[in-house]
């Protein structure tokens, strides 16, 4: 290598050589191509294609041309990238699903809502619409600036004078490198009012501004859920809206069906069709029977059929909760403002508007008072020829040329060289008394026009004067009504707003295997029936507890260690009548050694009520409902137990109730509530019933004088006794019997208050089920041992029961036979 070549190598480091080469590109992109200008919310491409179209004369009263001209002319002279970005570009912008306001008329096919694209460019026309000559008005009174194209040929505007503004009224996307900007589309009418409002008073705060521009207006229409979302976007320059589908639900006959007329901004149709269609088909959303899509041209209309038993508004919740039926619109305001990006609130992309309006007017202005003054300037020439009339023809025809007579004029009357040409170009009909009136009139009106201009460029109150009545004009031409409809509704929906409000059956296994299932499972039978299969179990487990509840209720989980867990019924897998569950330490966390003993269904904690406790070892403790309101994932202590007790049962009380307690041996104990005192949710209680050292409470229940004690043993055995037989006695006594315990009946497994108009669901360990009338159950003494209620066979027995409501379809009919069941759903 030469020393001379040597030489011209120059020594770089890699890394600042990269980082200068990618921050240039950088900003090439941010500026050049991606985010649009605070000014007249275009990026390039958008403002090279409307000045373009402007340049070949494309008005609005003008015929079409073919779009392949247009995007000639634009990659030609302007923007020298891929055709397709700038048809593409140019196809948005002529949608009216895309756009709040279009600012090219389409003529063919621009593509469709149901994401169809538009037709080649060679086929469509297009020409600028009346809106978008605002953007494009007075850009020939050096508005604003030019600048040079790529190639230094021809010249292009920075930026439009954009006479409403864009950025907001129709919004845009765009990512850049390392950032993004998405702004919403908003109404036209509340936009401009809001710069009203920022003109009225410049301090106005972006809240404020809120009066003005309620949120976004999007060109498909829909709900935005909530005004939370928007503000925080209009304060800070991001936030999140909520947009929802226009639906309705229509009854025809016995079933219903959801229309879907407006669908969130960007969802395409045939996507969400097809959605809809595929979680139906995965069984995902429930009770839909047939889809279908009779949009025409007065509008859009998806009919949703639905099953006549579904609730259409729980499938409605699913379609929100698995659909773009309901999305988010993630708001960023980040444009250029003096050539880089910033994000800016609401106020602040107003007052650069505003400042570019002032700008606009004061060069408009300035540039129509050169003109007067020009023009004046030229007729007060005139008026001087007309007033010398005579002595100026004279010098005119003694001069031999052009240039002569020229500067005879200048010389004589003191002309300048425009005036003195323009008398020589002035014609012989401009000599006429009327040609001298008129000349006189627009003189008069020029300086009357000149002091305008000038008083304008004096006073700033009177330039944004001038912008608030432009744009109530083009406010008044152009507005519409809000598409958008900003409901004060929810801000998202919650887990049980897609579960139907229903009653269920809930039951745990002995192992803790928990399952829920529709109460209707289980058909009404006569005492003494064989019953169904419940529940598939294994040989070392049995259904310890069956209850029944609704599915929004919480439900509270007792373990016989003193602890409480809490779900809502909803969160419990909804099974198949012969499943075996689902384990329940996959949904509370239990500790090693903890069996569920009893569980409450709480419809809300914020009531005066209390949680009613009963250990095996008798002891008792009252404590209200809303120390319980915190249980946390790990559970929490809700009472403190002696060594070798448990707890056996729990029941929801208001305070100044009767408690009954039932033991295994066949006692019983009645005693008033308020024996028992309020205590803390850590305490251990009090003696409730003092028992024998080989007895145990089995159950407690809250006694209603209207209605009866129900006792069911081990065999299957039970019956009703009035209330009225078990005198109130004080808490902590041996009670009385209530069963006569026999090697037949076996010992008492339960001890409940029943009314008459209820059902009874009996199951046994093994996992059959019976459901029967309580008023088939025969009334007896407390001294009696009962009647059968079920046939149990020898190596079964009775592990639990539960009250429901009754069944509207239980049959009357004659008792069942022996033979096993299969139930079907009712």
């Amino acid at each position: 290598m030469s020393e001379e070549l040597r030489s011209q190598i120059k020594e770089i480091d890699i890394g600042s050589e990269m980082r200068t080469s990618f921050m240039d590109y950088a900003m090439s992109i941010i500026v050049s191509r991606a985010l649009p200008d605070v000014r007249d919310g275009l990026k390039p491409v958008h403002r090279r294609i409307l000045y373009a179209m402007s340049e070949l004369g494309m008005s609005p009263d003008k015929p079409y041309k073919k779009s392949a001209r247009i995007v000639g002319e634009v990659i030609g002279k302007y923007h020298p990238h891929g055709d397709s970005a700038v048809y593409e570009t140019m196809v948005r912008m002529a949608q009216d699903f895309s756009l709040r306001y279009m600012l090219v008329d389409g003529h063919g096919n621009f593509g469709s809502i149901d994401g169809d694209m538009a037709a080649a460019m060679r086929y469509t026309e297009a020409r600028l619409s009346k809106i978008a000559m605002e953007l494009l008005r007075d850009i020939n009174k050096e508005t604003i600036d030019f600048a040079p194209n790529y190639d230094g040929e021809e010249q292009e505007p920075v930026v439009l004078p954009s006479r409403f503004p864009n950025l907001l009224v129709n919004g845009i996307s765009g990512i850049a490198v390392g950032m993004a900007t998405n702004i919403p589309p908003h109404n036209l009418r509340e936009v401009i009012d809001g710069i009203q409002q920022l003109i009225e008073n410049p301090n106005v705060t972006p809240l404020e501004l809120m009066q003005s521009i309620k949120g976004p207006d999007f060109p498909t229409g829909g709900f935005i859920l909530g005004r939370e979302g928007i503000r925080q976007a209009y304060m800070t320059g991001r936030g999140s809206v909520t947009m929802r589908s226009r639906v309705e639900i229509e009854e025809v006959g016995n079933k219903a069906r959801i229309i879907v007329n407006e669908l969130p901004y960007q969802v395409i149709k045939a996507r969400l069709i097809e959605k809809i269609a595929e979680l139906v088909r995965e069984k995902k959303i429930d009770g839909i029977t047939d889809l279908r899509d009779e949009s025409d041209r007065n509008g859009m209309r998806i009919v949703i059929e639905l099953r006549r038993d579904v609730n259409p508004h729980v499938v409605l919740n699913n379609l929100y909760k698995q659909t773009a039926m309901q999305s988010n619109f993630g708001i960023i305001m980040l444009a250029l403002v003096n050539g880089e990006p910033k994000v800016l609130n609401l106020r602040e992309v107003l007052q650069h508007y505003l400042k570019h309006q002032q700008e606009v007017i004061r060069r408009r202005t300035e540039y129509d008072l050169k003109k007067a003054e020009a023009r004046a300037h030229i007729l007060e020439g005139l008026r001087i020829a007309l007033d010398h009339l005579d002595q100026v023809i004279a010098l005119i025809r003694a001069s031999q040329t052009t240039d002569e007579a020229r500067e005879g004029l200048m010389n004589t009357f003191n002309l300048s060289h425009d005036q003195a040409q323009a008398i020589l170009d002035m014609r012989l009909q401009r000599l006429t008394g009327l040609e001298r009136d008129k000349i006189e009139a627009e003189y008069a009106e020029l300086m009357k026009k000149i002091a305008e201009y000038r008083a304008i460029l004096a006073d700033e109150q009177l330039i944004l004067a001038i912008i608030s009545e432009e744009l109530k004009e083009i406010r008044d031409k152009f507005g519409d009504d809000r598409r958008s409809e900003i409901t004060i509704g929810e801000e998202s929906i919650e887990d049980e707003d897609l579960i139907p409000r229903e009653d269920v059956v809930i039951t745990i296994t002995h192992t803790g295997y928990i399952k829920r299932l529709p109460v209707t499972t289980y058909r009404s039978q006569k005492r003494g029936g064989r019953g169904v299969v419940g529940m598939d179990t294994k040989n070392d487990d049995f259904v310890e507890h069956l209850f029944v509840t609704n599915t929004h209720h919480y439900l509270m989980f007792f373990t016989n260690k003193g602890k409480v867990y809490r779900l809502k019924a909803y969160e419990i897998p909804d099974l198949s009548r012969t499943a075996r569950g689902t384990p329940i330490i996959n949904l509370i966390q239990i500790e090693q050694g903890e069996t569920i003993n009893a569980v409450i269904p709480v419809e809300s904690f914020e009531t005066e009520q209390y949680l009613f406790f009963a250990t095996k070892m008798g002891i008792v403790k009252k404590t209200p409902i809303d120390d319980y309101s915190n249980i946390r994932k790990g559970g929490l202590i809700a009472i403190n137990l002696r060594e070798d007790d448990d707890l056996i049962g729990v029941r929801l009380t208001d305070g100044n109730q009767g408690i009954i307690m039932g033991t295994k041996m066949g006692m019983s104990i009645h005693f008033p509530e308020q024996d028992v005192r309020s205590m803390g949710r850590s305490a251990t209680g009090v003696k409730g019933i003092h028992l024998d050292d080989d007895d145990a409470v089995i159950d407690m229940d809250v006694v209603d004088p209207e209605n009866s004690v129900l006792i069911v043993t081990s065999k299957g055995f039970g019956k009703r006794t009035p209330v009225s037989e078990y005198r109130t006695q004080s808490r902590g006594g041996k009670g009385i019997k209530t069963l006569n315990i026999t090697p037949k009946n076996g010992p008492v497994v339960s001890l409940k208050i029943v009314r008459d108009d209820e059902d009874l669901m009996i199951i046994t360990a093994s996992g059959t089920i019976i459901r029967m009338s309580m008023a088939g159950i025969s009334m007896m003494g407390r001294y009696t041992q009962g009647v059968r209620l079920i046939n149990i066979r020898e190596e079964d027995e009775v592990a639990t029961l539960a009250r429901v409501e009754k069944s509207e379809e239980s049959p009357d009919g004659d008792e069942a036979d022996g033979d096993w069941e299969e139930t079907t759903e009712q």
